[in-house]
């Protein structure tokens, strides 16, 4: 009898520790995530020329950036994006979109292939602070990154695609717009070319 009442206990109590334990380690679960270093890289540089910038080309001026401040994911004061020193190359992305998925990529190789004649700064926009970190990860992404937790980037743009790329000069002022889907080396090489007058 009793080693009867000793199976019928086991299994509920085996489910109950399980539950238990299911349940209890969100709290320490999420503050350790939320712990853990932040793959992309500081913002204090951005409002810093590059070192070896290149000069606006010639041409119509464009619009000067938005007059937004943005708070950098590693923390710190948040940074004006008029402040922002280009030529610079801004990749707003979310890491629920797709398209945004498959060009991150791109956009860490062409950060490493900058060397110091522009920027690569990103914008996570609409997202979580779990899943850009997770992406950021994944992907090995560690140029700079602003956090735009609503959309006001994109409305001062009067733009609401994903994903969403701005080139900008050295004299702060968007030259181009590009919002026609993922954008691979080759193209992202191209409008570089093109609007910032630099080859990569």
């Amino acid at each position: 009898m009793t080693r009867r009442l000793v199976f019928l206990l086991v299994p509920l109590l085996l489910a109950t520790g399980c539950t238990a334990t299911a349940e209890e380690p969100a709290g320490p679960a999420s503050a350790t995530r939320a712990e853990r270093p932040s793959p992309f890289a500081d913002c204090a540089p951005l409002t810093v020329a590059p070192a070896s910038a290149a000069p606006s080309p010639a041409g119509r001026p464009g619009d000067p950036l938005p007059d937004l401040a943005l708070n950098c994911f590693t923390g710190g004061a948040p940074v004006k994006l008029r402040d922002v020193k280009g030529p610079a190359v801004i990749n707003v992305w979310a890491s629920w979109c797709p398209p945004c998925r498959k060009e991150l990529p791109a956009f860490q190789r062409l950060s490493d292939r900058a060397d110091g004649r522009f920027q690569v700064i990103g914008v996570n926009s609409r997202d979580s602070r779990g899943g850009a970190q997770s992406l950021g990860e994944d992907f090995g992404i560690d140029f700079p990154m602003l956090l735009d937790q609503g959309d006001a980037f994109e409305r001062a743009l009067e733009r609401s695609a994903f994903p969403l790329t701005v080139l900008v000069d050295a004299d702060g002022r968007i030259r181009h717009i590009e919002g026609t889907g993922a954008l691979d080396d080759a193209r992202l090489a191209a409008l570089v070319r093109t609007h910032l007058g630099v080859r990569v």
